[in-house]
C-alpha cells in the first residue's frame, strides 16, 4: 500500500531525504548548523559575522524555520538592551553529526583534480 505523498514528491513516495531537506534546505541552514556546532551559543550579530554574505532577513528567516523544526533553540533574555542567543538542540546536534559524511565527501571532491 502506498504511503500518502507529500507535496513535491513523486506519488506515493515519502522518504527521510525529503524530510531532511525540509529542515536543511536553503543556502545558509547547513552553515548555521556548522557555526552553532563550532560556537555552542551565539547571538544574532555574532552568527551573522560568521556567515559573510547572508542578509539579516534571510538569516532571521532561516533561524525561525530551524527553530520551528526543533533543531535550533532561541533564548530571549529580559534585559536592557535585549539579548537573544541561539544554540543547537539535541536534534540539531544529531543532524550536524549526520551531515559529517556529506562534509567529508565535499572535502574529497574539492581536493580532487577537475575532470578532463
Amino acid at each position: 500500500m502506498a504511503t500518502p505523498n507529500r507535496p513535491g514528491t513523486p506519488e506515493g513516495h515519502v522518504c527521510g531525504i525529503d524530510t531532511a531537506m525540509e529542515v536543511i534546505g536553503g543556502k545558509w541552514k547547513v552553515l548555521v548548523l556548522w557555526a552553532l556546532h563550532e560556537h555552542p551559543c551565539l547571538r544574532f550579530g555574532e552568527l551573522r559575522r560568521l556567515l559573510p554574505g547572508v542578509t539579516e532577513k534571510v538569516l532571521a528567516s532561516h533561524l525561525r524555520e530551524m527553530e520551528a523544526h526543533g533543531v535550533v533553540r532561541r533564548v530571549s533574555y529580559d534585559e536592557v538592551p535585549p539579548r537573544v542567543e541561539y544554540s543547537l538542540t539535541e536534534d540539531g546536534t544529531r543532524l550536524n553529526e549526520a551531515l559529517r559524511p556529506l562534509a567529508a565527501w565535499g572535502r574529497e571532491r574539492s581536493d580532487a583534480p577537475p575532470p578532463p
